[in-house]
Formats: structure tokens, C-alpha cells, sequence
């Protein structure tokens, strides 16, 4: 089975790259299309062959890439995949566009409909200048958009959440195959003792409500290690007061000894899905999360973490003060036996199970036809 893989952009490193790097595995010779590659910022994907668009000529795309939403969607229908027997899309945006053969399983795994045509509107409507023209370009980008989400065979989705989207906003079915954490590099036995800070991790960008966590910090005055980097970074920093450390990126190792020394992770946005409170909780660090999205598929309250139902400050710095006080059944051991149902081998059987399954299918109906 000859296997391609295509994937929006690379040019930074997350949770969807972490799936990649599991599906390179499965399929090491899968060469990877993609819109742009930005090597400095995509170091994970020196051991792909990445094929990026005729935009990647262009050096100033490479790191922006929300400039091509327009056109991202005809620059994926260019790529040749005519050799190939499967296609997997990982995709929030156009690379399920690319066109196959009719013999050829395009299987989109996907990480959520594109947020800024359909769940994440009034918030890209809100910071979008000007916005008249956003209104201007939604109808049109919408209908084409449905168009590309018809062209994949078949769809997996992340988390039973983005499989409610894809039913909702594409009408198709969506079987729901978590990713994976490096459970066994996360839950590896460390030296480091418990510390007395909290940790955030996370993109700083809007949609992240870090400033939520800066806000609450500020009023418990506690300490908070905040990991990430991001558009709003200069912003939160100015928010922040003394007992908040900006730390930027850091590898995994460093990352590692993090979760295991933090008392627990703050996870204030509704993500798709987030391999962070698992990552923590592989290392035996539970979450306090915001009770929508992916995070009520994977923390157990009062178990696993604990989860707040108002994404404000004023719930946050609830939830910390409930932590402290030791009024919930939180357990290291049980927060990384959770974590284990998430792990790479779990993800890896699950996941070429269904490939070969849907294939076969799609042979026998090419052969009936």
C-alpha cells in the first residue's frame, strides 16, 4: 500500500505534529505534501520527505500562511498524488482539498472543521480588520469549503467533539481515534520532586484565554511557569505580575520535568482535543481545565483533575483554591493509568486497523463497480 500524507502547513510544532510523527511511524516512506515548510520552525519534520506548494518559494509565506486562506485550497488541488493508494489529510483547514483518483482511499483525519468558517467565527469576526470584510468573504469561503470536505472517501476525527462538528457543519460521519502521547517518555521515572508552582502550557494566541490564568494568578499570587510563545505573548507579559515566569519553548525533556514538578497544569481553552493534560498526567500531574471540548473526553473530574464550568478568571482562581485546599480524590497513580489509555501503541493498532479496513472496503467496491 504506496501511503502519502498531507498536512495544512509546517512551520510549527503541536499536538497535530505529534500525530504525524505517530503516523510516520505506521508509514515511514509516506512522503508529506503540505501548503508551506518553514524548516527552522519545523525542525520534528527533517526525517519526512515534505513536498510544500509553489508558495514555499516565496520565503515571507512561509511564516504567513494565514495570508493564503484564499488560495491555500487551489494550491493543494495541484499536488500529483496519481502513485499513491491512500491519501491521509490531517487537517483544521484546506488540505482536504487535494484531488485523488477514484481508486485512491482519501482519508481525512480530521482535527476539527476549519474554525475561522464555522465554530470559531464570532471570535475571528471580533479581532478581524476590518470586519465587514470578513462578512464579505464567509458566505463564499464556506460553500467552497464544502466542496473540498466532500472530497475525502472517508473521515476519522480526533475526539468525539470534532466528530460532532464534522456531522454538523459536513454532514458526514466521523469515527472518533484519539491521539496518541509519548506515554512512556512523559510517565518515565524522574528525581525531581513536587514544587509549589502551577504550569501553563500553551500557544499564546487569542483563543487560548491565557490572559484568563494571568488575570487569576495575579489575584492568588501564586506561582505560575507559563511555557509557550506566541502573538500575544508581549501583551500577556505586560499583564503579568512577579510571581508569573515566562519560560518560552523548551524541548520535551525540560517539559518533562516540568509536569512531573508542577502541583498542576491549567488548561483554561476548549481545544479539539489537547495532548497537554494527558502529557501531565502521564508524568502524574492532574489538570484543572474548562469543562468543554476535548478536555471532558480525557480528565475525570475529581479523579484525574478537576473541571470549572465558566471559562472566566473568577472560575479558574476557584478551581486553584479548591486544589489547595485537598477537598477532591486526585491521585498521581490515577492520573497516569488514565494517561495510558492514550498511548502510541493504542493509537498505532487502532489507527492502521481502520486504514486497512476502509482500503479493503474501497477495493471491493471498485471491483463490484
Amino acid at each position: 500500500m504506496n501511503v502519502a500524507l498531507v498536512y495544512d502547513r509546517v512551520n510549527k510544532f503541536g499536538g497535530a505534529e505529534r500525530v504525524l510523527l505517530a503516523l510516520k511511524k505506521l508509514y515511514p516512506d509516506a512522503p508529506l505534501y503540505t501548503l508551506v515548510y518553514n524548516k527552522p520552525t519545523a525542525p520534528w519534520a527533517k526525517g519526512f520527505k515534505v513536498i510544500p506548494t509553489f508558495f514555499n518559494k516565496l520565503k515571507f509565506f512561509r511564516h504567513r500562511h494565514e495570508i493564503l486562506a484564499p488560495f491555500s485550497a487551489l494550491a493543494f488541488e495541484t499536488f500529483d498524488l496519481t502513485e499513491f493508494d491512500v491519501v491521509i489529510s490531517v487537517t483544521s483547514d484546506q488540505a482536504k482539498a487535494v484531488i485523488t483518483r477514484p481508486e485512491t482511499l482519501h482519508l481525512c483525519y480530521c482535527l476539527t472543521p476549519t474554525r475561522y468558517l464555522y465554530s470559531g467565527v464570532a471570535e475571528y469576526r471580533r479581532y478581524f480588520r476590518p470586519g465587514w470584510l470578513f462578512d464579505k468573504y464567509l458566505p463564499g469561503a464556506r460553500a467552497a469549503d464544502q466542496i473540498y470536505a466532500s472530497r475525502p472517501d472517508a473521515y476519522l476525527s480526533i475526539s468525539r467533539e470534532v466528530a460532532k462538528r464534522v456531522k454538523e457543519y459536513y454532514g458526514r460521519p466521523a469515527a472518533v481515534i484519539y491521539p496518541p502521547i509519548n506515554y512512556d517518555f512523559f510517565s518515565a521515572p524522574h528525581r525531581h520532586k513536587k514544587s509549589n508552582f502551577y504550569l501553563l502550557v500553551s500557544r499564546l494566541v487569542l483563543y487560548k484565554k491565557v490572559d484568563l490564568v494571568i488575570e487569576a494568578f495575579n489575584r492568588l499570587n501564586l506561582p505560575l511557569t507559563v511555557v509557550g510563545i506566541g502573538s500575544e505573548e508581549k501583551k500577556l507579559k505586560s499583564l503579568a505580575k512577579s510571581n508569573i515566569d515566562f519560560v518560552g519553548l523548551v524541548d520535551d525533556v525540560k517539559l518533562r520535568r516540568l509536569y512531573a514538578a508542577a502541583k498542576a497544569v491549567i488548561y483554561p481553552q476548549v481545544e479539539d482535543f489537547g495532548l497537554v493534560p494527558l502529557e501531565a498526567a502521564a508524568a502524574g500531574t492532574p489538570s484543572l481545565a474548562f469543562a468543554q471540548g476535548g478536555a471532558v473526553e480525557t480528565i475525570i473530574d475529581d479523579y484525574t483533575g478537576l473541571l470549572y464550568q465558566e471559562q472566566t478568571s473568577g472560575a479558574i482562581e476557584a478551581a486553584v483554591c479548591r486544589f489547595e485546599s485537598g477537598r477532591h480524590q486526585i491521585g498521581a497513580k490515577r492520573c497516569r493509568e488514565q494517561a495510558a489509555l492514550f498511548s502510541e501503541d493504542r493509537f498505532s493498532a487502532a489507527f492502521s486497523a481502520k486504514v486497512n479496513s476502509l482500503w479493503q472496503e474501497q477495493q471491493k467496491n471498485m471491483s463490484l463497480s
